[in-house]
């Protein structure tokens, strides 16, 4: 196992806001709208839902995964970049972005078990994912419910508990409350899926260190130390995957993938190659 430090500046970044369009992945000076692409985009109708996704570059297959209540803008530092080498999917994951999803029901197993669905139906044996937050959390989920479908993995912010020794006791009562005041509102299908992708973060992941010790494929295991996820917790998931590799970001936040893009992009791909 290796540990990889890079001093770098960054502040706590909860709910970040993006972009509609990147200049970075323009083509002939026309921005690409990431996540509202229809030249890029398609829906795939599986496991009872209605999937968004967007496929850019060639190369071997590259999956990125976005956070919760995000979508695939929420990626977009990391899609130009790679496209230049790989084949990159990117999904809006099930009730998020323009994936419609009218169940009532969610958690990250399903979650995990539809990316699996999509890479089957792309024809994907095998792919390399970069996971931020939930996105993390997927990943991890993805190695270990689908070891053959993951090559290399990394994963920013991820957590594998709901409680205080993952993050801290205000956000809980925060999202808890979050989650009462929501209750309050018109039951319309936004408000049901922000209630939804709340309470998955109250009451999971609960993956077990176990689950994580049966991960065989290479894992980098990033974070800020001053993450929403604490960085003792992301300690642990590095500890408890075998031969996994560590990136800690000094005054970094929950946000590596987004402040500090040259820097994540480049380190990601070395760990790829």
């Amino acid at each position: 196992m290796k540990l990889l430090l890079l001093p770098v500046i960054a502040t706590l970044f909860l709910n970040p806001t993006f972009p509609a369009f990147s200049q970075s992945g323009s083509a002939q000076g026309v921005p690409v709208r990431y996540g509202d692409n229809a030249k890029a985009g398609k829906y795939l109708l599986i496991r009872g839902f209605k999937m968004y996704y967007e496929v850019y570059g060639t190369g071997k297959p590259l999956l990125v995964i976005h956070g919760n209540g995000g979508s695939i803008a929420s990626m977009q530092q990391q899609i130009p970049f790679f496209a230049q080498s790989y084949q990159v999917i990117a999904a809006d994951s099930r009730a998020q972005g323009k994936s419609v999803d009218p169940k009532d029901s969610l958690s990250y197993e399903m979650m995990a078990d539809d990316v699996n669905a999509l890479m089957e139906s792309l024809h994907v044996d095998s792919t390399c994912v970069i996971g931020w937050s939930d996105g993390g959390i997927i990943g991890l989920l993805l190695a270990i419910r689908h070891p053959g479908k993951v090559k290399k993995l990394a994963v920013t912010g991820a957590n594998i508990r709901p409680d205080t020794t993952a993050v801290s006791a205000a956000d809980i009562r925060s999202m808890k409350e979050q989650v009462a005041s929501l209750a309050k509102q018109n039951q319309d299908q936004k408000v049901k899926n922000e209630i939804k992708l709340t309470r998955l973060m109250i009451e999971e992941p609960n993956i077990s260190l176990h689950s994580l010790q049966q991960i065989h494929c290479p894992v980098l295991v990033i974070g800020g130390d001053h993450d929403i996820i604490k960085p003792r917790h992301t300690l642990e998931i590095y500890n408890s995957i075998p031969g996994a590799s560590l990136w800690i970001l000094p005054g970094s936040g929950h946000d590596t993938c987004i402040r500090f893009k040259d820097d994540f992009n480049n380190q990601v791909k070395r760990f790829f190659q």
